[in-house]
């Protein structure tokens, strides 16, 4: 199934961690411990950035620049691993180490948004001398303790709290919408924690993520445990970051028994139902809407989607599709009519490839162009979180929801209308989806553009889905363009690839 949340409420229930910076006050001396627990604490560092995002509905402009801090560690072959919500973003990155007042410049070398990794070099190769790499750990049991390591808000001083691993599970990852396995664990969890190590018998069991609000419950954080991190280094054994690859179609689960009987499963079979096999995915040709899928890899699939991933401990069969690198073969076992089949295929694309709005997105610039001031732009995730707890229009919100097919790729959007002669009676047009140019139906945002440019109609009209037009006057259009980017004051009609030649 495809990873992306469609629900698009992050910052409701989860909180990402990360502390504004604010004058620290000094919390007194570091924790004592033996040799082991030294060795720790000297790999454990202070992450500070710098960050500035773009303004998605005014695409030309950057916000203002931020100031926070997270965690991180040192890990094998001089680098330092952290979340990606920490440095997402960053227009400069310093890293303290334990015991220190001196920073150090950083950069990111390797970001992984969906599963909340990066990882940072050092300007100064200096500054790993004299510090042990942490090494990793397996998963660890529920009720097992654990220790947090990091820099909360509040102190500069580092900060080790003790709990439990209350479950394993697939959550939300707040900073990007993916749905991965979480561990959650009781420690407080505080902003500034964010990237630091969760430790338990002297490894790195997980990297501190996000936590509930407050007002909703406490003492419940999650981790991105090691299978995650493991996947994330793997990954980049060839020097380069791919992601999480996608099976390439959703399912439906079966615990109706009339369901069942449907589809001639006898009481000893249980599986899930594919309901919709994803356009231009590696699962057409191989997987059909209607099969049943009963197993993944060999593992029995239950009615309710879940497999079993060690003993007496469940999470959706995503899990075992998930320890795949982009382009390994998944193998499936399905019933098709009375028949059970096996089915083999590389997995070739990620999730963020089958939404017809793509998850969030960070370190890049929106796409956009200026035409008879009208700003257009693809209609993103960043876009719908722009309002408030990400409670855009309804319609965005449909969008949202979903897939690509061969007549629509990505949906058009009217952002705003910078109020002039030329768009008078438009003026009060916001999040307006644009869904033909002229009578015809759009696929994506450079066809868009490309229909507009190279018009030579003497008008241009543009319709949304209700039949509502914006009728626009393409000469008078392009003889105002100048005057209304000077009113404005916006030196770049465009991003680039969309500029006015």
């Amino acid at each position: 199934m495809s990873h992306a949340n469609i629900r698009y409420a992050p910052g409701i229930i989860l909180i990402v961690i990360v502390a504004l910076v604010v004058s620290f006050v000094s919390a007194g001396p570091s924790w004592a411990g033996n040799g082991s627990e030294e060795r720790i604490k000297k790999a454990i560092v202070k992450v500070f950035t710098v960050s500035s995002r773009p303004d998605y509905y005014s695409p030309w402009d950057m916000g203002a620049p931020r100031s926070a801090s997270g965690s991180g560690f040192v890990i094998a072959g001089g680098r330092i691993l952290t979340n990606a919500h920490v440095v997402s973003d960053a227009t400069f990155i310093q890293v303290q180490p334990y015991g220190s007042s001196r920073r150090y410049n950083a950069r990111v070398l390797h970001i992984s948004h969906e599963s909340d990794l990066a990882i940072l070099g050092m300007e100064d190769d200096g500054f790993f001398d004299d510090i042990r790499p942490l090494k990793f750990g397996g998963l660890p049991e529920v009720l097992e303790e654990v220790l947090a390591y990091g820099f909360p808000l509040g102190g500069d001083s580092l900060s080790i709290t003790k709990g439990i691993i209350s479950r394993i599970e697939y959550q939300d990852y707040a900073h990007s919408g993916y749905y991965f396995l979480a561990g959650q664990i009781d420690a407080a969890i505080n902003p500034g924690n964010s990237g630091g190590p969760v430790i338990q018998d002297g490894e790195v069991v997980g990297i501190v993520m996000q936590a509930f609000n407050s007002s909703q419950a406490e003492n419940i954080g999650y981790m991105i445990p090691t299978p995650m991190i493991y996947h994330f280094l793997d990954d980049l054994s060839d020097g380069s970051y791919d992601g999480f690859p996608d099976v390439g179609f959703s399912v439906q689960e079966m615990e109706s028994p009339a369901l069942k009987r449907k589809y001639g499963m006898g009481k000893d079979l249980t599986g899930v139902l594919v309901n919709k096999v994803f356009w231009n995915s590696p699962a057409q040709g191989n997987v059909r809407e209607e099969d049943v899928l009963l197993k993944i890899d060999g593992h029995t699939i239950e009615d309710d989607g879940s497999v079993e991933f060690r003993p007496n401990e469940r999470v959706v069969f995503d899990y075992y599709a998930d320890l795949h690198q982009l382009g390994q073969e998944i193998n499936l076992t399905v019933l098709r009519g009375e028949k059970e089949l096996e089915v083999s295929y590389a997995m070739t694309q990620r999730g963020e490839d089958m939404f017809l709005v793509p998850p969030m997105r960070y370190d890049v610039r929106p796409e956009y162009f200026i035409f008879a001031g009208i700003v257009f732009s693809p209609l993103t995730k960043n876009l719908i979180c722009e309002w408030k707890n990400c409670k855009a229009p309804k319609e965005l919100l449909v969008e949202g929801s979903k897939r690509p097919d061969e007549d629509r790729r990505e949906v058009v959007l009217v952002v705003q209308v910078l109020p002039a002669d030329v768009n008078k009676g438009y003026h009060a047009l916001r999040s307006w989806i644009v869904g033909k140019v002229g009578g015809r139906k759009i696929k994506d945002f450079r066809e868009f553009h490309s229909l507009i440019t190279n018009s030579t109609e003497d008008f241009i009209v543009l319709t949304n889905e209700k039949g509502y037009r914006v009728v626009l006057d393409r000469e008078e259009a392009i003889a105002t363009h100048e005057d209304v980017l000077r009113t404005y004051n916006i030196t770049e009609d465009g991003s680039p690839g969309f500029r006015r030649q």
